[in-house]
């Protein structure tokens, strides 16, 4: 395996040495700081090596994990929307990682499938993604003045045949079936059509309390059919929280997220992004749901599809395929993530303390990406938060600011997108794509949609601008089928919350974090999600 760089989801670059036996975790600003400030390198190694959550660590991918925990645990945030207190100085010699074998052989089978897809497609170069790395010549761009490379975006209303739409019908029937169409061949693939069933177990049932709130906490598994190809085992993990005194079945909000013992793990490691830790106090969003007098439910993705071109013989995609490898327009891991979303849903329809017609559904980063995708392909779902989704999420593929298209064709997370996806990073660009990401947002119309994210200093890579365009060119649809769009054409000062209609926006002053954003969600979501009747008093 030859020297080389994968650059990552948030600005992080993973490199190897040609003999694999050093990886250094870079990341774009406030990411670098913590990660520095706190001895992540040095912790990762430490988990890799525990054999409770070693595979999950392996699934998921390193830097990855270790960025994703900052942001889902609350690293950068306070729900008291108070300043954190300045980390402590950074150690004079950073810590190295070492990677695992198993580690290094998931990264060589990930580049060899890569390279297989290339093949396919008769591409023999990709151009470079953006590097999180200020001094790299291949810097990510932060000057709004030269993101507008391709101006002109896809007609959202303007039918293949060149003619106009003009009234709710010939959306639903014609136009939004063409979007569908090109997202499904040249973006996140097709789902296959004959899916395995799964079945659900309640595995335990317990009554507990969050904060000062009794819960009835399920954990369930979703075990899939494999009958058709054995030598694959897929299981969903699920936990489900609902308040134990509802009168009756309530409003669910379902994170993309990790395992309990995986955030218990890391936060007996890290103690100070930790819920009640420095820097950290306040209630956590699980508490502020259940103070609506809602429920909350955990997904873990992983669970049934890794987060690795590895993976991709594996998991729901392998299970499928039979063990091989993935044609160019099969669906990437965002579907099968999404997937699983809707599987957890019809398992909610069945649970009599859930209204599965009020069911919201949230993620934050690649998770993020991956709660848009479950909103605009399962009408189900009622409402969606969509935090610091970044490319391949809310943000327009044609605004050149942090993430681009580039970085999700690399090696590293090409496996989120179909094999197809990968021509526009190399003889061709964004400018070519026949959709940009304004109508994956209008996919989801009319239902409500939150989209969210940091300031630019530690969330830049997100492109909370590039978002907030990709919402405001929704707007069309919105208005089209009777419902208000953003309300605004001019990106608002940060802090400001767009909220007025069934798209809300808004860019707190954090860093790469969901958390100051659920407050402004849950008001924007309450206009929508209403328990039936008040919580009984014990």
């Amino acid at each position: 395996m030859g020297a080389g760089t994968a650059n990552g989801p948030i600005g992080e670059a993973v490199s190897s040495t040609a003999s694999g036996n050093t990886v250094t975790v870079k990341q774009q600003m406030s990411e670098s700081q913590y990660c520095q400030h706190y001895g992540v390198a040095v912790y990762a190694q430490d988990m890799i090596s525990s054999n409770s959550i070693s595979r999950f660590v392996v699934s998921l991918g390193l830097s990855a994990m270790l960025l994703a925990f900052l942001a889902l645990s609350g690293a950068i945030q306070l729900a008291a929307q108070t300043a954190p207190a300045a980390p402590p100085s950074a150690p004079a010699t950073p810590p190295r990682f070492t990677p695992t074998p198993e580690q290094l052989a998931i990264q060589a089978a990930s580049e060899k499938d890569h390279q297989r897809t290339m093949d396919l497609l008769g591409i023999k170069e990709l151009r470079r993604g953006a590097d999180g790395d200020a001094k790299s010549p291949y810097a990510a761009n932060y000057d709004e003045s030269k993101a507008d490379v391709y101006p002109s975006l896809p007609d959202l209303l303007l039918l293949k045949n060149g003619k106009r739409v003009t009234s709710a019908k010939v959306w639903w029937t014609k136009r939004r079936p063409e979007i569908v169409e090109d997202f499904d061949r040249e973006i996140l693939g097709r789902v296959p059509a004959n899916l395995p069933k799964v079945t659900w177990e309640v595995v335990s049932t317990t009554e507990e309390k969050n904060g000062e709130v009794a819960v009835v906490t399920k954990r369930l598994t979703g075990h899939v059919d494999n009958s058709a190809f054995p030598a694959i085992k897929v299981d969903i993990d699920l936990t489900l929280s609902t308040p134990a005194n509802a009168a009756g079945p309530v409003p669910v909000i379902m994170e993309f997220g990790f395992s309990r013992e995986f955030m218990a793990a890391m936060a007996k490691r890290f103690p100070q992004f930790a819920a009640g830790g420095s820097g950290n106090q306040g209630p956590t969003w699980q508490q502020q749901v259940l103070a609506r007098g809602w429920g909350y439910a955990e997904l873990v993705p992983t669970s049934y599809q890794a987060d690795n071109g590895a993976g991709l013989t594996e998991g729901i995609i392998g299970l499928v395929n039979k063990g091989q490898p993935r044609k160019l327009d099969d669906w990437g891991t965002l579907r099968a993530w999404a997937w699983g979303a809707s599987r957890a849903l019809d398992y909610f329809e069945t649970d009599k303390a859930v209204d599965p017609k009020q069911v919201g559904i949230e993620g934050h980063s690649r998770f993020g990406k991956t709660a848009l995708v479950a909103m605009a392909y399962d009408p189900r779902f009622a409402i969606g938060y969509i935090s610091s989704s970044g490319t391949g999420g809310a943000k327009l593929y044609r605004h050149i600011f942090g993430e681009q298209l580039e970085n999700l064709a690399a090696a590293g997370e090409y496996h989120w997108m179909d094999g197809n996806f990968l021509k526009y990073a190399g003889p061709l660009t964004p400018g070519d794509l026949p959709v940009d990401s304004h109508e994956l947002i209008a996919l989801v119309a009319p239902r409500p949609v939150f989209i969210g994210a940091g300031t630019t200093a530690g969330d830049g890579w997100a492109d909370a601008r590039g978002m907030f365009l990709a919402e405001v060119g929704a707007g069309p649809v919105y208005r089209l089928l009777g419902k208000k769009d953003l309300g605004a054409a001019e990106f608002p000062p940060i802090e400001t919350a767009l909220t007025g209609g069934e798209l809300g926006f808004r860019q707190h002053t954090f860093g790469h974090t969901p958390a100051p954003n659920w407050p402004t969600f849950l008001d924007f979501a309450s206009r929508y999600l209403h328990t039936a009747a008040a919580v009984k008093t014990p």
